[in-house]
């Protein structure tokens, strides 16, 4: 059921006003659980370039407005359809159902670019810490359905075995998410190793952009490092912008007007990347 609610938030409202804010829209009912999504209709006839937003909150937390917030207005200013999406959380179910679901936005949102004045050919998916981990993934495992333009992680984990490896114990939020012990076991390695974005680079991927912080107490910034660097490896296109001192969210960097940058960054390598 989809409900058009007339109230924009003052933060959309204050880039453009007629752009149409379409709430809670559901896309899908996987495991019986109703997935719903929220949409940015632009002022205008269309098709528009269009993003699909996936949050983070260590797969565990969150919803379609959490997290991802300071990326809306820039969307919205910029012309693009965007959809930002809810998704099943863990431990409730266990990956690979979040994928599922991030493929089932994929999937709806082709189905009905028309009546979003999204286009179905510009689709650019975007995430943040657990979403761009969820976005590499979909991005790499692509399928004729599912396929898209572009790929852009912010802080994402794209290599969850090397993590572990490092720390020397799975973290409690994969443990949930993989449904695996904290001890590094055999099965846990399988685990890992099926849920990281750099196990499937090949060289017919869609281009990334990675956008990381130097200081990320969470998620290695080395991970994006290594993301893009065998990316590059595969002849697969990837860039990485560096927030240089940047912590773990963009949250923190909102605080900061020296690393405010990666917004217009983000925008740039989005046109070029998808008027190709």
């Amino acid at each position: 059921m989809v409900r058009h609610l007339p109230i924009i938030s003052l933060l959309l409202c204050a880039v453009s006003a007629r752009a149409e804010l379409r709430e809670n829209i559901e896309f899908a009912k996987n495991g019986g659980v109703s997935l719903t999504l929220d949409a940015n209709v632009p002022d205008g006839p269309g098709p528009f370039p269009t993003a699909i937003i996936v949050h983070g909150g260590g797969w565990v937390n969150g919803d379609k407005q959490t997290f991802i917030k300071p990326l809306l207005p820039v969307l919205t200013k910029a012309g693009y359809a965007w959809f930002t999406i809810n998704y099943r959380l863990a431990p409730g179910v266990h990956f690979p159902a979040q994928i599922d679901d991030v493929e089932a936005a994929i999937v709806w949102v082709k189905k009905h670019a028309k009546e979003y004045k999204a286009d179905p050919r510009r689709i650019a998916l975007i995430g943040e810490s657990a979403g761009g981990q969820m976005v590499s993934l979909a991005g790499a495992k692509f399928t004729k359905a599912t396929r898209v333009k572009a790929v852009v992680s912010l802080y994402g984990p794209h290599d969850l075995l090397a993590r572990s490896r490092k720390e020397g114990f799975t973290g409690e939020n994969v443990m949930k998410y993989l449904d695996v012990t904290r001890e590094i076991t055999p099965e846990a390695e399988k685990k890992l190793r099926a849920a990281s974005p750099i196990t499937y680079v090949k060289k017919d991927m869609p281009p990334y952009l990675l956008i990381h912080g130097t200081k990320d107490e969470k998620v290695p910034f080395e991970l994006s490092v290594a993301m893009c660097a065998k990316m590059k490896e595969a002849d697969a296109s990837c860039e990485l912008f560096t927030v240089e001192n940047g912590i773990h969210g963009m949250g923190g960097w909102e605080k900061n007007p020296a690393q405010q940058a990666y917004k217009e960054k983000m925008v740039e390598w989005l046109k070029n990347t998808l008027s190709k």
